[in-house]
């Protein structure tokens, strides 16, 4: 069987999550790692047993030593490194949140038309086979129909210099772990939402654009309008208790999740609530990162698409834009 030979573009802490997926999957193999400091990328080698090392990423991006590339650097950085691996003719599998703004997402997009190559945002809890299973619970009418979302992704940042906490490296609740709920409500909704507001804590300083990233958003809470009327709440926050929920609730019932976004490598399960009964669902457990990466390196090995392309992560961007927009302003913003 062929095998995708990743490379991995930085030692961040979340590459060690990949590096495992890679290491359980079926078609694929980590043949290379790039850091800007040689030793670290030479001491990350030795201990996950990587046969390259390199003391820069574009070292890596032309050592004809891999065939597909992950990003997994500060955000700020994601759409620069992307565009650069698909123009040395890699595809590219990227860190959420997908780049700094829908527009840099829609500059990845066009490269990508450009290369034909495969690039999608890496959100692995999407692979889980408890995800599946609660879409299938709410299409098949077991809740009736949709009425509303609420998500939440909270934790306590305890090191305030980290990247999370940082503006010019486009840090921030939203960026760092809300982008999670966004996207399970757009997937929920099956339809893009037409209008965002939101509020938010934090260093915000006004300026002339709402986009500008000269701050770092400590918790935000926002609303989401999806055109076919389903509402959703998303909260998120890297200065409190940490808490992971997600309910959808319905005209017959409502869906609990515990554990939305870390569903578990065993087991999985969700509680399924209505007027005449509460049902606790289990489902299989997976490697989310380990689905991931089988699915992007099928894209890479037959020409295929990845079940998510490019197009939904410049979907969940805008949305992005539009929650932080709507916190620096005040205002009701329509997603575009």
């Amino acid at each position: 069987m062929a095998l995708v030979r990743w490379g991995i573009l930085g030692t961040a802490s979340i590459a060690e999550s990949l590096a495992e997926g890679i290491r359980l999957s079926s078609n694929s193999l980590l043949t290379a790692i790039a850091s800007r400091s040689l030793s670290r990328a030479r001491a990350w080698a030795e201990r996950f047993d990587v046969p390259h090392a390199f003391g820069s990423y574009d070292e890596l991006l032309g050592s004809g030593e891999v065939d597909a590339v992950y990003v997994p650097l500060p955000n700020s950085m994601h759409a620069e490194w992307t565009i650069r691996s698909l123009e040395a003719g890699l595809p590219v599998l990227c860190e959420k949140p997908f780049t700094a703004n829908a527009a840099e997402a829609r500059e990845v997009m066009r490269v990508r038309d450009r290369t034909g190559l495969p690039v999608a945002e890496a959100f692995q809890y999407r692979f889980h086979p408890l995800q599946r299973r609660v879409l299938e619970y709410v299409s098949d009418g077991s809740i009736g129909n949709v009425v509303s979302i609420q998500s939440a992704f909270t934790f306590l940042l305890d090191d305030p210099h980290s990247i999370s906490a940082s503006a010019e490296l486009v840090g921030g609740a939203l960026w760092d772990v809300g982008c999670y709920p966004v996207s399970l409500s757009r997937r929920v909704a099956q339809c893009e939402p037409v209008r965002a507001s939101a509020m938010m804590r934090g260093g915000a300083i006004p300026t002339k654009s709402p986009l500008t990233t000269d701050f770092v958003d400590d918790t935000l809470i926002g609303m989401l309008e999806f055109p076919n009327g389903i509402l959703a709440q998303i909260e998120c926050s890297i200065e409190c208790f940490e808490r992971v929920r997600a309910e959808i609730v319905g005209t017959k019932g409502a869906i609990v999740i515990e554990s939305p976004w870390n569903p578990g490598n065993q087991r999985a399960e969700f509680t399924l609530r209505r007027e005449d009964r509460t049902e606790r669902i289990e489902t299989a457990g997976a490697n989310r990162f380990q689905l991931e990466v089988e699915d992007f390196a099928e894209a890479v090995l037959t020409g295929a698409s990845p079940r998510w392309p490019v197009e939904d992560a410049v979907a969940n961007m805008a949305v992005l834009d539009a929650l932080i927009a709507s916190a620096r302003t005040g205002t009701v913003v329509c997603v575009k």
